[in-house]
């Protein structure tokens, strides 16, 4: 196997390693494969075969070790951007017309709202300051 033929076999690789990346979208193929593709690069220069293997176990190995935690913690966090119903809870609305467990009316983000109250014996007065608990369909439960 000449130079020219092992970082073509080297990028084959690469290539075998993407296919089942796309299948079953584990991204530690990718970095396999980029490690494959590095190790082509190496190959490209005339490098050794021993220097080969190494670039490929060093940048797949590092990949892995930096990227996958990384991609792990985000994957965990929740969203920062609430839209829709989810930013309106834990807001702060002002009352309307009294709100009982009955329900009543609430401004909330700019627009009126039905509300009603979460604690069935609590009734809120027109002007009182209120925050959202829930969203249930068009009205909000607040307390």
């Amino acid at each position: 196997m000449n130079d020219i033929d092992a970082w073509v076999w080297w990028l084959v690789g690469a290539v075998a390693l993407g296919i089942p990346l796309v299948v079953t979208a584990m991204p530690e193929f990718g970095m396999f494969a980029v490690g494959a593709v590095a190790a082509a690069a190496v190959a490209g220069f005339g490098g050794d075969v021993v220097i080969q293997v190494l670039v490929f176990a060093v940048v797949s190995v590092a990949l892995i070790a930096v990227v996958r935690p990384i991609a792990a913690r985000h994957r965990s966090q929740r969203p920062q951007f609430a839209s829709g119903v989810e930013a309106l809870k834990g807001r702060q609305a002002v009352v309307l017309e009294r709100v009982d467990s009955y329900g009543g009316r609430i401004k909330l983000a700019g627009e009126i709202w039905s509300a009603r109250s979460l604690d069935t014996g609590r009734a809120y007065e027109v002007g009182e300051e209120v925050d959202v608990v829930e969203i249930e369909g068009a009205t909000a439960i607040i307390m």
